[in-house]
């Protein structure tokens, strides 16, 4: 009886001491199931910033810098002709100009018509007054290849004399080799807002009776002295 006693005392406390570590591992185990979803939960991610939309460019400011970008000077006393892009010489071009009798008149104008295989009308002064007209790709003509007319009927224009370029002996207008007269009007038909590409450019060329008259809706400044 007595070792029975003492064999069922132990059992209790074995008993006791099992049902306190069932409860220990209970506890860790809620323990590491609930720490897990504490920690492992991602943060809520922030929605991106919209991306910025670029302002629209504002093309009032090229406008007037393509308007401004080019301008013409020519000095007679050195009978040259100067091209300035943006207040920088781009280009000088040696040209005749009037004689003593018939002065290029000085002053300041815009070039407003650019004219491929200009038409000659003899002008109703003195001089003009036995000459006959001249039709466009005529060998005769004196107005050459192409025209910039800035206060007709004076302009600068090609010629059918090249060997005056350099010299003061035309009745008042400026005269540029052919050449040269070409590729200017060119570049002031793209200054002044009336671009032609190569090909035009080229196709005029070649039908030298074909008169073309172009206005130009930006006008290019000239300035003579």
């Amino acid at each position: 009886m007595r070792r029975r006693g003492r064999f069922a005392g132990l059992c209790v406390f074995v008993a006791a001491l099992g049902a306190c570590s069932v409860h220990v591992k209970d506890a860790d185990s809620a323990a590491g199931t609930a720490a897990p979803s504490a920690s492992t939960t991602p943060p809520a991610t922030p929605a991106p910033a919209a991306a910025p939309v670029p302002a629209a460019p504002d093309t009032t400011a090229a406008l007037t810098d393509t308007t401004s970008a080019m301008r013409l000077e020519v000095d007679l006393a050195k009978r040259q002709l100067t091209v300035y892009r943006g207040g920088q010489v781009a280009e000088t071009h040696s040209v005749a100009v009037g004689s003593k009798e018939w002065p290029t008149q000085t002053g300041e104008w815009k070039v407003k018509q650019v004219v491929f295989n200009p038409e000659w009308i003899p002008p109703d002064e003195t001089w003009a007054e036995e000459r006959l007209p001249r039709k466009p790709g005529d060998p005769k003509n004196p107005l050459g290849m192409a025209q910039l007319v800035y206060d007709a009927p004076r302009s600068i224009h090609g010629t059918n004399a090249p060997s005056s370029i350099g010299k003061p002996v035309s009745h008042g207008s400026i005269r540029m080799r052919n050449d040269e007269i070409v590729k200017l009007a060119t570049e002031v038909l793209a200054a002044g807002g009336a671009p032609k590409d190569d090909a035009w450019v080229q196709q005029a060329q070649k039908n030298r009776t074909d008169k073309q008259v172009i206005d130009l809706p930006r006008p290019v400044s000239i300035k003579v002295f």
